[in-house]
């Protein structure tokens, strides 16, 4: 296993969207999330994390250490269960009394297999039935929602089907109405957080993890394209590197020089080439570093 992370990192996504929906909601419709105060889009943490973790599956495809705990059709108890067997674990409720070190050596396991439990916590319910502690691992690795730079305008498209759904329907009409939402255009802002000091106390987050975690946000989107998703990609990954392990400076303070700006405020935007983005390095504040890897 590589070397456990020693530095904080604060991170800045900048991603867009064209003709799309970038997260649905569902109690609005599947229409695209918006705060209804300011009208800027949002997309949820939740959603840009599935985003990550279906890279690293495709990417490392099962391999040793890189599984992925939080996926499609896989009921987490089996997961869980493959635990329990490895430290050998028969009754879970009492685990605790015969192995008082069961609940680091279940931890251990799982952060070791599991990439995204080692990146973003877990909370694991069959653990915490026997009153386990590791149920629940505080990740490293923390994301916001990502928020619009400006207000967003929804557009409900209707469409029509040429495939009727049932022999009955088709004696009677020969198309089908459907409708689906799309933002023309938006450029969404999303912060991230990097501990290293939970890396190295909790889940052994480590520096090829790291460089793994970079990949996977700047591609993201390359690999799940969809008609509903529109035209998706990541446009800037700015990192902000501390030389400590709890860090030199707010975060707050370090994403404030992040400026995104539309460059004619009077036309609305279209395309990224319609924003301008600037990263103030100028005065860092001491042991602070800034690359922008996109």
């Amino acid at each position: 296993m590589a070397e456990v992370i020693h530095n904080r990192y604060d991170f800045v996504v900048l991603f867009d969207v064209e003709n799309g929906n970038p997260n649905g909601d569902p109690d609005a419709g599947n229409m695209p999330r918006v705060d209804p105060e300011t009208g800027l889009g949002l997309v949820t943490d939740v959603c840009l994390k599935r985003k990550i973790r279906n890279y690293v599956e495709a990417a490392k495809e099962n391999e040793p250490g890189y599984r992925i705990y939080i996926k499609e059709n896989v009921p987490l108890e089996q997961s869980d269960k493959e635990a329990l067997t490895y430290v050998g674990i028969d009754d879970i409720k009492t685990a605790k009394k015969k192995n008082p070190d069961a609940d680091s050596r279940l931890r251990d396991f799982m952060c070791s297999n599991f990439f995204d439990i080692r990146t973003f916590g877990a909370v694991m319910t069959t653990f915490m039935k026997g009153a386990l502690n590791c149920g629940q691992v505080r990740g490293p690795v923390q994301l916001g929602f990502g928020r619009s730079i400006d207000p967003i305008a929804p557009q409900e498209v209707t469409l029509t089907r040429v495939a009727i759904t049932t022999e009955e329907d088709a004696l009677k009409k020969k198309t089908e109405m459907g409708r689906k939402f799309i933002v023309p255009y938006a450029l969404y802002q999303a912060e991230g957080y990097i501990s290293a000091n939970l890396a190295r106390k909790v889940t052994h987050f480590s520096e090829d993890d790291l460089n793994l975690l970079w990949q996977a946000i700047i591609n993201m989107f390359e690999n799940d394209h969809s008609a509903v998703r529109g035209n998706m990609a990541v446009r800037e990954l700015i990192v902000f590197k501390h030389d400590s392990e709890l860090g030199n400076a707010p975060s707050y303070k370090l994403f404030e020089r992040v400026h995104v700006a539309r460059k004619d405020p009077h036309t609305p935007p279209r395309s990224y080439s319609d924003y301008e983005v600037q990263v103030d390095t100028e005065n860092m504040p001491q042991g602070v570093t800034c690359e922008r890897k996109i």
